[in-house]
């Protein structure tokens, strides 16, 4: 099983992440500030990037009521201003005992691996699903 989604990354993106978290890094706020950096011109937090893959876990795969119980990330390379980021969330191990499911997680900027990692996450039963909802395993 797996579920895309895909996010053109804009400026208000990256402020509203940095009003949330605290990181107000000019890396990510900065055109002058980032201008002068390896980079180039301003990147988006990590973070927001690995935020985006939470919206497939709560939203699409496994869905509503999946809860976060780990993630592992390996950044790869930067995510800039108006790049399109399209993440891959694949189930790689169900595991009944607990209601869980592994998953690995990638975020693609073009051709160019941005993130991967593996999440844990648990699967809500199937009472315990919205209407609507479909459930992990069939």
């Amino acid at each position: 099983m797996t579920e895309t989604f895909i996010k053109t990354v804009s400026a208000s993106d990256v402020v509203g992440f940095a009003e949330v978290s605290g990181d107000r890094n000019p890396i990510h706020l900065s055109e002058h500030f980032a201008a002068r950096t390896p980079f180039k011109s301003r990147i988006a937090h990590g973070l927001y990037t690995a935020s985006l893959i939470s919206a497939v876990l709560g939203t699409r795969l496994p869905g509503p009521g999946a809860i976060y119980l780990s993630q592992s990330l390996n950044f790869k390379a930067p995510v800039h201003i108006d790049d399109e980021v399209v993440v891959t969330v694949e189930v790689i191990e169900l595991l009944e005992r607990g209601h869980r499911a592994r998953l690995h997680c990638e975020c693609h900027v073009g051709e160019t691996l941005v993130l991967d990692g593996e999440a844990m996450v648990k699967v809500p039963s199937r009472t315990a699903r919205p209407l609507g909802s479909r459930p992990l395993s069939t």
